[in-house]
């Protein structure tokens, strides 16, 4: 089993209750278990004129393939209404892998360690209460460096429910 972490996003359709599920639905994946979710935070969408987002991150141990993994976060956003329209534009759903154990993957339908969330305060920021400060991503980095490079700004963190 791995440790794998999922970023999670949505604008549309009660942001909200659309983690909630999707939470439950990788928690029923083959040969995974939830490890953990973290609270849920709003930040601006990064194109102007939509609505804001409702961010989360969530920790799998699983036995699932990187691209197996892949094809089963599209079916979940998929049941979930998501429709790819535009790039960055408004979802019912995002999910996204994050970090894959210590693998670097570069696949033509995967890159991984996702290749921007080190500039997303609303990936990091979630992360570092799922993950050890001194993670310590494929190219080196760890976790806190990355941090502190990314201030925690634009980003509201939401009661929890």
């Amino acid at each position: 089993m791995e440790r794998i972490y999922i970023g999670m996003g949505s604008n549309l359709a009660a942001p909200d209750q659309q983690l909630r599920s999707a939470t439950q639905a990788l928690a029923l994946l083959p040969g995974t278990t939830l490890a953990g979710v973290s609270a849920f935070y709003q930040s601006d969408s990064l194109l102007p004129g939509q609505p804001r987002y409702t961010n989360a991150v969530a920790a799998l141990d699983s036995t699932l393939a990187p691209l197996a993994l892949l094809d089963a976060l599209q079916a979940i956003e998929n049941d979930q209404g998501r429709e790819r329209l535009e790039r960055w534009g408004p979802r019912t759903l995002d999910l996204d892998i994050l970090l894959f154990g210590e693998r670097l993957i570069d696949e033509p339908r995967l890159k991984v360690p996702h290749y921007q969330m080190h500039l997303r305060a609303f990936v990091l920021y979630p992360l570092a209460e799922l993950a050890p400060a001194d993670l310590q991503l494929p190219n080196g980095q760890t976790l806190e460096e990355l941090l502190t490079a990314c201030p925690f700004v634009g980003l509201e963190r939401l009661p929890t429910a």
